[in-house]
């Protein structure tokens, strides 16, 4: 199996635990009264299975992104930024034309 592959599914398998845990410490912290809403639903296990899924997508993806970042070497990186734009500021005359009557009158 390639290494990348390898690296995926030990990620989604990461994602997963880690999804369990929280989904675990909402329901046992009662977040948003949360536990008593599921046990007392006929479809409660469907919730709770759907929070793990989702929180499964959500944290494998972190974590995988996570983890192809982290692969970056720092020889591939460019080294104090892109300089070859160095602009210099230079003053833009801009004409004003002076208040009309109605301006001035708005002013007092």
């Amino acid at each position: 199996m390639p290494q990348l592959v390898r690296l995926y599914i030990r990620n989604v398998l990461f994602g997963f635990a880690l999804a369990v845990a929280f989904v675990a410490t909402l329901l046992a912290f009662n977040v948003a009264n949360l536990w008593q809403l599921v046990s007392t639903s006929d479809m409660g296990v469907l919730a709770v299975v759907m929070l793990v899924v989702f929180n499964t997508i959500v944290f494998a993806g972190v974590q995988f992104a996570i983890s192809i970042m982290a692969m970056a070497e720092d020889k591939d990186m460019p080294a104090g930024g892109l300089r070859q734009h160095d602009m210099q500021l230079q003053p833009i005359p801009v004409r004003v034309d002076p208040p009309s009557r109605l301006q001035r009158q708005l002013r007092r």
